[in-house]
């Protein structure tokens, strides 16, 4: 057990010269550079790959993929938690969501008894206050701290039954097999809330009838106040009224549904729902996540007119003039284990991506397949 934490803590340590050599924490996942990977990992319904690539001086991005109970009771429910949290103005908001967010389902859950849209709903208002007193308790010694929001995509996979909420423009999409011709198509299951698309802005309008410039079109954006896009989010406490009420779906998982693929708008910037799937759906499971960041950065360097190659060599904070921060996490679902609703073999796992978060099981040496060149 001491070997095991010394290991952690020469990690932990690491010199910066030595930051290029890849970080192997089994369930932690690797560190190289700018880019940080999970490429293979188990949940409670299958296979799951992740990974972050930084763009912004502070990585503002944040996430988060849980798997086991998501309530205090023995009895339930079990599942797994994938949340996707895109900061803007800062990291403070995004890493505020993933210290409080599932903490919250799970103390919702637990008085319902069951996981519902309600409990979801109370989950993000819950959030949200906790980070408006933040807020006030900062702001005479932080006052850019009003000045900070996040997206905040989840998806809850419990009892057969994929639950989706979402403030901002993260996006979730899955990869749908049509039988009849062995396709798989994309679905985009969440819904988004950025003032470019036009019924966003009616709502906008519809929800502020005082403030005629509640969106503003600024150097060819719609943007709220011209400063924003998203028009939901949680925090941005100078901006707007609190809006930080979810999108939420509720979509029975079928045999036919094959992937989830959960990621930041820095990823849908440059890929369409259906390239993204397609990527996927044609290469392993492990590195998925990793493969759709090279596909999406190889397409940044394109519109750049430079090379990937020299892409990577740019230094976070210089690296946002090229992409944002970008997120990405697959679930692939086993269409045996989503049909189970016990929890008696359900693996336990808690994971944050781009940081050190241990996991519930042991530390051991971990490896990326062999043919993975994606870096």
């Amino acid at each position: 057990m001491i070997a095991v934490f010394m290991n952690l803590l020469r990690v932990c340590w690491r010199p910066s010269s030595d930051r290029s050599v890849p970080i192997c924490l089994d369930g932690v996942g690797r560190q190289e550079g700018l880019l940080w990977y999970k490429d293979t990992g188990q949940h409670s319904n299958g296979e799951f790959s992740m990974a972050v690539v930084q763009a912004n001086n502070l990585l503002e991005d944040q996430s988060q993929i849980e798997s086991g109970p998501l309530s205090s009771l023995d009895s339930g429910p079990y599942g797994t938690f994938v949340g996707v949290y895109d900061g803007h103005g800062g990291p403070e908001t995004s890493r505020f969501i993933n210290d409080h967010l599932f903490l919250h389902l799970k103390r919702f859950a637990s008085e319902h008894q069951s996981m519902s849209t309600e409990v979801i709903r109370k989950a993000y208002q819950a959030t949200e206050e906790g980070f408006f007193s933040l807020v006030a308790k900062q702001w005479p010694v932080k006052p850019q701290i009003a000045a900070v929001g996040s997206c905040c995509l989840v998806g809850i996979i419990c009892s057969g039954t994929l639950y989706v909420a979402n403030v901002g423009d993260s996006r979730v999409v899955m990869g749908r097999l049509v039988k009849a011709t062995g396709e798989v198509l994309a679905v985009q299951l969440s819904a988004e809330h950025n003032a470019s698309i036009e019924s966003v802005r009616q709502e906008l309008h519809a929800f502020h009838p005082e403030d005629p410039q509640i969106v503003v079109l600024k150097h060819n954006v719609w943007r709220v106040k011209g400063l924003i896009q998203v028009s939901r989010s949680i925090g941005d406490v100078y901006l707007k009224k609190a809006d930080s009420e979810p999108a939420i779906s509720v979509h029975p998982l079928q045999p036919l549904d094959q992937f989830l693929i959960f990621a930041s708008d820095g990823l849908w910037e440059h890929l369409s729902n259906q390239e993204a799937v397609n990527l996927v759906n044609s290469s392993p499971h492990a590195g998925s996540a990793r493969r759709l960041l090279k596909a999406a950065l190889q397409e940044a360097a394109k519109k750049r007119e430079m090379r990937y190659s020299d892409l990577k060599k740019i230094e976070r904070g210089v690296r946002r003039h090229f992409h944002d921060d970008i997120t990405v996490v697959v679930v692939y679902l086993d269409s045996n284990l989503v049909s189970r609703a016990t929890s008696s073999k359900c693996p336990t796992i808690s994971l944050r991506g781009g940081g050190l978060t241990l996991p519930h099981n042991s530390l051991a040496p971990c490896s990326a397949p062999a043919d993975l060149n994606i870096t």
